[in-house]
């Protein structure tokens, strides 16, 4: 656990505080899984409220990240398991940042983000997982290991497989940076 987590924890708002600063990782992670913000949404809450009920299971020496990453994972395989989410139509887009790059510039940006956005989200759960975590959530080997409950070398293994997977979908185009 971080100084500033420790900190942010052990002062009155720790639940504010840690919405504060992992609620969007949470809700981007989430919604890898789910593809739809609303879904997302709703879980990041139901993450929360787990976290506040559990947060004295927390251990001094883990990353809160982690752990809070490891329940939003669960909860999100948990939905993905659920009648509801059998019932629902979701959307394959993960929303950008808007600069100011010219509209051209900008549309070709935006195309190739959805082209690969499309390719992450056609790969079965568990090699997307561990391109979400690496890439988007730029978390270590360890770290994933540690929210997914996984060997390292088994999610060095599917990163390595889901690049492959990303290369045949993109023509060899999946850049790695």
């Amino acid at each position: 656990m971080t100084n500033s987590d420790e900190q942010g924890i052990q002062g009155g708002h720790s639940i504010r505080y840690l919405v504060t600063r992992y609620g969007e990782d949470v809700k981007r992670l989430i919604y890898a899984y789910v593809k739809n913000w609303s879904a997302a949404e709703d879980l990041v809450q139901e993450v929360f409220i787990i976290v506040f009920q559990k947060i004295d299971t927390l251990q001094k020496e883990a990353s809160v990240k982690a752990w809070i990453l490891s329940i939003a994972s669960n909860k999100a395989k948990d939905y993905l398991r659920s009648w509801h989410y059998k019932k629902i139509l979701f959307t394959n887009s993960i929303s950008t940042k808007v600069n100011s790059e010219s509209p051209e510039h900008h549309l070709l940006k935006q195309q190739q983000k959805t082209v690969l956005s499309e390719a992450v989200f056609s790969l079965p759960i568990k090699y997307r997982e561990v391109i979400i975590l690496f890439y988007y959530q730029e978390l270590k080997t360890e770290e994933i290991s540690e929210v997914l409950g996984i060997n390292s070398s088994t999610i060095r293994t599917r990163l390595s497989r889901a690049r492959e997977l990303l290369n045949q979908k993109l023509g060899g185009e999946f850049n790695e940076e």
